[in-house]
């Protein structure tokens, strides 16, 4: 092969892994304060409505933003493909596109938001008192959707170039606005509900602001106007194709973790609400390997688009290595320091006990994980999503498959074990594919 040699001054080595991954790591380490902080100052009006309306309309809204996480997956694996290939032209022309389908896809939630707000409740009944709280929070919410979007694509467009600093800078930025006005416009104003609202506006519409300016290399070439160019009929196409594979490939893994909740909930509320204690633990987790897996996304990108298969062979074992580090450290922690962890979510001692006897499927989760995670992670940088699509496919009709006679047999302990044989079989199916992958670098 023509690329046994890694490039001179770019090479691809523990350390490079390291800085892209710890910065989306930091990052994700930062979402649940937000959530915390936004409970936190709806509390202090002392009502249970308040609280409720701005729970359920948040899930409503990330719910509706998640739609379009295929932004984010979609532009990595393109952007980093256009550097691998040296083509900064393409690389400039990618955000162009990318923003473009951000705003009409939030232009789009605006006009029909009557329908969509309709609809999430009628998924999600409520009280007449929350649900109007919810509807006032979602009516202000919703106009910042387009900017809540775009800021998919540009964080896409960061990971491609290995700028994760930049993204932990937009992260924190839209934290501490969203905080410092929390506290301002409902503690120090009295504007409660639609308060929170506000100031999560402002911080979205701010963060978009500040992620043009990171991103502001893209628009000193005048690629990203071109015209020619960013509406080529070929590119948008393929864009359209890796997009629609990866939304299709993230409603069937959200349909194993919503039966998952569903199937939970039928086993009685101690069960459940273990089962939401440790689902916490999986945050976690996602949180941790999140940032290899986005290493992963990155340096195979680059590779593919240089058409490098020693290249992409490294990226995907330095990536795999520290994951699997991370995913041993958090096992083991789970093992230790779980029971404890337990205690601090809850003060109920019949769901302590039946969170500490699902405890060992949570050790489990971690090490089970690893190999679907990265390979996510590395498919999407290849964009080989129609294989993802596939795989996923196959791999959740082999979890219900698997939960049906689990859960008839051995209750929640089946469930637990269904999640695990839909991580093997999500690690295995890919794995399957990845020869398939390299042939394609060649």
């Amino acid at each position: 092969m023509a690329d046994t040699a890694l490039p001179p001054g770019r090479p691809l080595t523990h350390t490079r892994v390291l800085k892209i991954a710890l910065p989306i790591v930091l990052s994700n380490a930062t979402v649940p304060i937000l959530g915390a902080v936004d409970t936190g100052v709806v509390g202090q009006m002392g009502a249970a409505a308040p609280i409720g309306a701005v729970g359920i309309g948040a899930v409503i809204v990330s719910g509706i933003y998640w739609i379009f996480g295929f932004l984010r997956m979609g532009t990595t694996g393109l952007a980093a493909q256009a550097l691998g290939r040296d083509d900064r032209a393409e690389v400039s022309a990618l955000l162009s596109r990318a923003l473009m389908i951000a705003f009409a896809a939030g232009a789009a939630l605006i006009a029909l938001q009557s329908l969509v707000f309709t609809a999430a409740f009628a998924v999600a009944p409520a009280s007449d008192e929350v649900e109007g709280l919810a509807r006032d929070y979602l009516a202000i919410r919703i106009w910042s959707a387009p900017a809540a979007i775009a800021i998919y694509g540009l964080t896409g467009w960061l990971i491609a170039q290995e700028r994760t600093a930049a993204v932990l800078v937009l992260q924190l930025w839209m934290n501490g606005v969203n905080i410092a006005l929390d506290l301002w416009f409902v503690l120090g104003l009295g504007w409660g509900v639609p308060g929170v609202a506000v100031a999560t506006f402002l911080a979205e519409w701010s963060g978009l602001a500040l992620g043009l300016w990171l991103c502001r290399d893209a628009f000193a070439t005048p690629a990203w106007r071109d015209r020619l160019r960013v509406f080529d009929p070929a590119r948008l196409r393929h864009m359209a194709a890796v997009n629609t594979d990866i939304l299709i490939r993230s409603v069937l893994l959200q349909s194993i973790i919503i039966s998952f909740l569903f199937w939970g909930a039928g086993f009685g509320d101690v069960p459940l609400a273990a089962n939401q204690v440790l689902l916490q633990f999986l945050n976690i987790t996602a949180f941790a390997l999140d940032g290899f897996a986005f290493a992963a996304e990155a340096l195979v990108g680059q590779a593919m688009g240089a058409r490098a298969v020693m290249r992409l062979r490294r990226a995907a074992i330095l990536s795999s290595i520290h994951g699997g580090v991370v995913s041993l450290a958090l096992a083991l922690g789970f093992w230790v320091f779980g029971p404890r962890v337990i205690d601090l979510m809850t003060s109920a001692p019949e769901v302590r006990e039946a969170a500490r006897a699902y405890l060992p499927w949570m050790v489990a989760t971690p090490i089970f994980g690893l190999i679907p995670w990265m390979l996510d992670g590395i498919f999407i940088g290849a964009t080989r999503s129609r294989d993802m699509r596939n795989m996923m496919l196959l791999s959740a009709a082999i979890y219900f498959a698997a939960a049906i006679p689990l859960t008839a047999t051995f209750g929640n302990h089946g469930l637990w074990a269904a999640m695990l044989v839909s991580y093997v079989a999500r690690g295995a199916t890919l794995a399957a594919r990845y020869p398939a992958l390299e042939r394609a670098a060649a």
